[in-house]
């Protein structure tokens, strides 16, 4: 199954970014899939995570969120990211993220989508949207800013509550995406749920929001100490019937 390394053109400069899709010979189109990665960036893990949804049928995108302050990997990353490792990495990475601002996410969101959509691998039709981690806010304010685009729109791990009740209110007022959001159990009280769900169903849009039990930020990502093998399968186990559901009419693309 073929990775290709790409650019892709945004108001501040080129974004480099890499595709994988199925290797299934002639011109067959895939459903497109805009995977946001975590904070710490493009690295093997997500190559691999991007290889498995590619297996399902789908054009995976997956661009360097950083890539104003340079190609990825933004900063030298150890190999696995565990707790002695952690202060260091993030005392590097947060200048990067507060200075993704708003703006900055919605512009990149629009080239992203419109280069994706645009690929002679990918079919005609609406689009999901995945993330992780930072990532999943990303996911979830680009299906709100392209409603017309995205059928799909999850997030794992991700801070989407973070803004509080009136954040949630206007950053899902203009979501029409089916949604999947599973937190962390050590990133959300019921409460926080509670206007979350609450917010979902003021926007009208159809979801599913669940705590995945026994696990803790950054769940998914296998090169970290947060790592969860039951998590992540429960995220593959929620996030291909989205898929599916939303992009194939529920064919199933394996």
């Amino acid at each position: 199954m073929p990775i290709t390394t790409l650019s892709i053109p945004t108001p501040d400069g080129p974004a480099d970014a890499f595709a994988a899709f199925p290797d299934r010979g002639g011109r067959q189109r895939h459903p497109g899939v805009l995977m946001y990665p975590d904070g710490f960036g493009i690295r093997p893990v997500l190559r691999e995570m991007a290889l498995e949804l590619a297996g399902h049928g789908y054009y995976v995108l997956v661009p360097n969120l950083f890539y104003r302050h340079g190609p990825a990997p933004a900063i030298d990353l150890p190999g696995y990211i565990g707790e002695e490792a952690r202060p260091a990495v993030f005392a590097r990475l947060m200048p990067l993220i507060e200075a993704h601002t708003t703006e900055r996410v919605l512009s990149d969101a629009d080239a992203y989508l419109t280069f994706l959509t645009t690929r002679p691998e990918v079919g005609a039709g609406p689009v999901a949207v995945t993330g992780y981690c930072i990532g999943g806010l990303l996911a979830m304010r680009t299906a709100a800013a392209h409603p017309g685009r995205v059928a799909a729109a999850a997030s794992f791990h991700g801070p989407v509550v973070a803004g509080g009740p009136a954040g949630l209110r206007r950053l899902l007022s203009t979501l029409t995406a089916r949604v999947h959001i599973g937190h962390a159990a050590s990133d959300i009280t019921p409460e926080a749920l509670g206007e979350l769900e609450r917010a979902l169903d003021a926007a009208g849009a159809g979801h599913t929001c669940e705590i995945y039990p026994g696990t803790v930020h950054g769940f998914t990502m296998a090169d970290t100490d947060a790592f969860d093998p039951a998590g992540l399968q429960r995220h593959w186990d929620r996030l291909l019937p989205l898929l599916r559901r939303t992009l194939t009419g529920g064919r199933d693309r394996d």
